[in-house]
């Protein structure tokens, strides 16, 4: 029986290692590649539907589908405060936020360290829905649970936590150049105006949805959802319709890259593993919570966990964070407001030292002698991926995570958060690729290698030309697609 098998808190499991840093290392699962795949499993989600370059490929140029019906949790929170409660929990202001409309849910930790975001929909006057993973979720269902709050909050848990293997709704996210096309096909005429983050009702053929804009990629879509009873007839009248346009479903494996391309840090280390402000929460997870079944990997070894955490301005939400209402991490945040702090980045990765990795596969000699192999289109090793960012002396200056490429792009990169004097497109940085310790900490799970050097390019987040077309036509001048 292994620490987190006897451990019945996040707490008591912490005071039966060395450090947490240790032990998420150590849940490294055995096949990287298909932490992605698993999280979206069933009959709906294949790890591809033609390949995972072509799926990429039709969010650029013709319509892609994401189908996110399996792999968020939805949280229902309601009752007379449920405004007031997740206003709390969220550095951005709630202003104008109607029946029908969605905003961005931006946790932080008293001590002004990231949680996890997730998109908040107002269902009703006092329902509201968080979608997102875990670590969101799981951090309001405390917070409702401990604070002094009149809600309650409802799980409809991702499939795989999902013993009834039934969701309250399905979701599609349509876009691309034709999407709007296809859309108003099956709306059967014009589709109502519908801006960034609002919804409105339309038809998909016999069907009733709400379509809300929004975006995966970085495209002109809308995210469809509906009843769970009508998922597979609306997956139909989705493929039958969109085969003349070139409609992809997209797979598993292709749905995740979208976070490089739209320059979403979609899951951060949670500032929950230190701090006293923090404390009441680490006492109520349990092994069934995120905090505890997370899994980290990459080159960045630190013991700290802290060295992990990034605050809303380290990934550029700080324009968004308003100190016109109280929330959890406010005083930290004010704290910090005028402080230097990182810049959230895309780093390109010089193609000569990818290939010089991959060559090195064709060649003799021992494991630990050769680089850890880089797997495309996912390089990650963990839930959470951390590869250690320096300039070219070697002085750290970031982080990096979701090392990827993209068809679109046809580079490998990474989302980085680097220190604001190397946050200028053109920059040369240096990423270090492979574990510190070349695998020993991932309790056997990755093979045997050495850590190199990988030269690296800053770029702009989002790196997609089309995501900051879109961006501009919406408004949005900073941050991700999501900053709402």
């Amino acid at each position: 029986m292994n620490a987190q098998d006897k451990a019945q808190s996040l707490s008591d499991l912490m005071e039966t290692v060395p450090n947490i840093t240790d032990h998420l290392f150590s849940n490294a699962p055995k096949a990287a590649l298909t932490i992605y795949s698993q999280m979206m499993p069933g009959d709906g989600v294949r790890p591809e539907f033609t390949t995972w370059r072509d799926e990429q490929w039709a969010w650029r140029n013709t319509i892609a589908v994401h189908d996110q019906s399996y792999h968020m949790q939805s949280l229902h929170v309601r009752g007379k405060d449920a405004l007031a409660f997740t206003q709390y929990l969220s550095v951005n202001s709630f202003k104008n936020f109607g029946i029908g409309a969605a905003k961005q849910l931006v946790c932080c930790s008293p001590e002004g360290y990231l949680i996890g975001d997730a998109i908040l929909y107002r269902m009703d006057e006092d329902d509201y829905m968080v979608v997102g993973n875990p670590a969101t979720t799981e951090w309001v269902e405390f917070n409702a649970q401990t604070l002094s709050y009149d809600v309650t909050t409802e799980l409809d848990p991702m499939w795989t936590l999902n013993k009834a293997k039934k969701r309250e709704f399905y979701r599609f996210q349509v876009e691309g150049p034709k999407a709007w096309e296809l859309l108003e096909e099956l709306n059967g005429g014009p589709l109502p105006e519908i801006k960034f983050f609002k919804s409105a009702e339309i038809n998909m053929g016999p069907h009733k949805a709400r379509g809300m804009r929004h975006s995966m990629g970085g495209m002109p879509g809308l995210e469809i959802s509906g009843p769970w009873a009508e998922y597979k007839d609306v997956k139909r009248l989705l493929q039958k319709a969109g085969k003349k346009y070139g409609l992809r479903m997209v797979g598993s494996i292709a749905y995740f890259t979208t976070v490089i391309e739209s320059g979403w840090w979609a899951v951060p280390v949670s500032g929950v593993y230190t701090g006293q402000g923090t404390k009441p929460y680490r006492d109520w997870c349990s092994a069934k919570n995120a905090a505890m079944r997370m899994s980290l990997g990459g080159s960045l070894y630190s013991e700290n966990i802290e060295d992990y955490y990034v605050t809303p301005y380290d990934v550029n939400y700080g324009h968004i964070i308003k100190f016109d209402h109280d929330f959890i991490g406010r005083e930290a945040l004010e704290a910090m407001a005028d402080k230097p702090h990182r810049r959230k980045v895309t780093l390109v990765w010089n193609a000569d030292d990818v290939l010089s990795v991959m060559q090195a596969q064709f060649e003799g000699g021992e494991a630990k002698d050769k680089p850890l192999p880089i797997t495309l289109p996912l390089a990650a090793i963990g839930r959470m991926h951390y590869d250690k960012v320096t300039d070219k002396d070697g002085n750290m200056i970031g982080l990096a995570t979701y090392p990827g490429y993209t068809e679109n792009e046809r580079a490998m990169m990474s989302l980085a958060s680097v220190d604001a004097d190397f946050a200028e497109p053109g920059t040369e940085v240096v990423l270090y690729w492979g574990e510190d310790g070349g695998g020993s900490r991932s309790a056997g799970n990755i093979e045997p290698h050495k850590q190199v050097k990988i030269r690296a390019t800053v770029a702009p987040s989002p790196i997609s030309r089309a995501a900051q077309s879109y961006r501009s036509d919406i408004g949005i001048k900073r941050g991700s697609l999501q900053d709402v």
